[in-house]
């Protein structure tokens, strides 16, 4: 009999996900934080006692797929409305962190170069745990955080690759090598996000079949990713572009069971890669303290609740200096508009948890030197970043809420209002071409005047609140069901189309199309007689 010791691990791992993303809902605590808790004692149980997290894991695995679904799910609308924001966020301050940190761990004794290496992997904050510890925030902060999320794993990873490789003795540092760098992962990242989505759109058109094109749809980030890398590109920057420019296409060319089937396993794929790396985070307590041995242990966690300090306090100080700099530069009318208080700006500076990424960078730091020799303070990075995600995540996640009454922060309508405004023209959009459908399809008159009777009542309930509701369930027992059935299908593209173009237009967000859509698409699959997508 083979070996089981892999299975006994998975199956450990995947039932921890489940029990304790469930305590998590049961405390009414962020699901993150519940995980690397549970994950801690893990790491004492006998078939889990070895579990390593190789870093080629995280980095290939899992942040391709999570970063991929972040980015077709966010949008793209508050994302250009608050670039400037996103961009200082997630290349300016990951600069300006991990030189902070590079300072406090060269006074620690780390040399300049590993000090910078333990400064680019601490910096970026994590885009899982924002999503799933700051949701329930205005749309636009959320957006920002999520953005920001996004990008800034490539500009760390780019100050990595620049750090460890001066650290190691392959390389000495330069100014033209370094900016260089940055301009081919940036330039070379979004080309071939591009470059990918465009071939992932042509070819799921060719496909024509669900479980094809959502084959395509498993492979696209994987296939940005890899495509970078080998430029030496952004391999990050790589998903999310790719994911952004198919989040815009995707509405017009994806047919209604290919969406319902993708959005099902990326919602169950990415909730299993989210709550293993969690917990696989936590499993490395174990071995990251039993490991270090240049330091004490009181050395190491000092050091670490340190550079906790200084990253928290360096983002609270980037939130309450460069709003002040963008307003003294930027005078405009539309840019007052959008100015925000320190009171409110706080939800946002409190929200920069670190995750699996800055661990797993943590864990590929070389063990030697260029000549041979161990890498110096290599235990302490790891430690040290280990407990920056646990103090952001556990300090900063469970006072979040309280942080967020302070902040008073506006509440949100206009998502709602948007909503309503792409119900009410896709009905619309409906009734309008009701008459030249019903006649290309040759529908009988009894089943177009149920089908009319059923949108101007919908529209009625949408344009007047107040009123009754209306069960818009189709039941039509005194017409041709077939015929009432094949109408309301055939209009459907019309009211797609026409919450499609709201979303081009900018009145509607890519968040408010996708959730409107999702219903279009579930009346497609249930008009068309399928209780289960093939």
């Amino acid at each position: 009999m083979q070996d089981a010791h892999v299975l006994q691990v998975l199956v450990v791992v995947l039932l921890a996900v489940i029990v304790l993303s469930r305590v998590a809902k049961w405390l009414n605590v962020p699901a993150p934080i519940v995980l690397l808790l549970g994950g801690v004692p893990l790491a004492f149980v006998p078939w889990t006692s070895e579990v390593t997290l190789p870093p080629e894991v995280v980095l290939l695995l899992f942040l391709p797929a999570l970063l991929y679904w972040e980015s077709l799910t966010t949008s793209l609308r508050e994302i250009r409305a608050n670039l400037r924001v996103v961009v200082l966020s997630s290349v300016v301050l990951v600069l300006v962190t991990a030189g902070v940190v590079a300072v406090v761990g060269h006074a620690l004794g780390l040399s300049w170069p590993v000090a910078w290496v333990l400064g680019a992997v601490v910096a970026p904050t994590d885009a899982t745990a924002v999503a799933a510890v700051a949701k329930g925030m205005p749309r636009r902060t959320l957006t920002t955080l999520r953005a920001e999320s996004l990008i800034n794993d490539g500009t760390a990873l780019v100050v990595f690759a620049i750090a460890v490789s001066v650290a190691t003795g392959e390389q000495a540092f330069s100014w033209p090598s370094a900016l260089g760098q940055f301009g081919l992962s940036y330039i070379g990242g979004a080309l071939a996000g591009l470059g990918v989505a465009w071939l992932a759109g042509h070819a799921r058109r060719i496909a024509k079949d669900t479980l094809l094109e959502n084959g395509i749809s498993i492979l696209t980030p994987f296939a940005a990713f890899l495509l970078a890398e080998e430029v030496h590109a952004s391999g990050v920057l790589a998903v999310v572009v790719c994911g952004l420019a198919l989040s815009q296409v995707g509405p017009r060319t994806v047919s209604a069971r290919t969406r319902l089937q993708a959005r099902a396993f990326w919602q169950l794929t990415t909730f299993l890669l989210n709550g293993t790396l969690f917990v696989l985070v936590g499993m490395q307590l174990r071995s990251a303290l039993g490991a270090l041995e240049s330091y004490s242990l009181a050395e190491g966690l000092f050091d670490a609740l340190l550079v906790a300090l200084a990253v928290i306090g360096t983002r609270l100080l980037w939130s309450n200096t460069t709003p002040y700099l963008i307003r003294a530069l930027d005078r405009r009318p539309a840019q007052r508009l959008r100015r925000v208080g320190a009171r409110q700006r706080l939800a946002n500076s409190w929200a920069g948890f670190r995750g699996g990424v800055s661990l797993a960078a943590a864990l590929a730091v070389p063990t030697v030197l260029v000549d041979g020799t161990p890498f110096p303070g290599r235990d302490l990075i790891i430690v040290v970043t280990f407990g920056v995600i646990a103090v952001t995540l556990l300090v900063q996640g469970l006072t979040l809420p309280a942080v967020l009454r302070f902040a008073r922060l506006p509440v949100d309508t206009a998502e709602a209002a948007e909503e309503a405004l792409a119900h009410r023209v896709a009905t619309e959009a409906g009734l309008a071409a009701l008459p030249q459908t019903a006649a290309r399809l040759d529908i009988v008159d009894e089943a177009a005047a149920r089908v009319r009777a059923d949108y101007e009542d919908h529209l009625h309930d949408l344009t007047d609140p107040s009123g009754p509701g209306v069960d818009d369930t189709p039941t039509p027992e005194r017409v041709e069901r077939e015929d009432y059935q094949r109408l309301r299908a055939a209009l459907l593209a019309d009211k797609r189309a026409a919450v499609v173009a709201l979303r081009d237009a900018g009145k509607i967000d890519d968040i408010v199309l996708r959730r409107v859509q999702a219903g279009l698409d579930a009346e497609e699959v249930r008009l068309a007689g399928a209780a289960d997508v093939e």
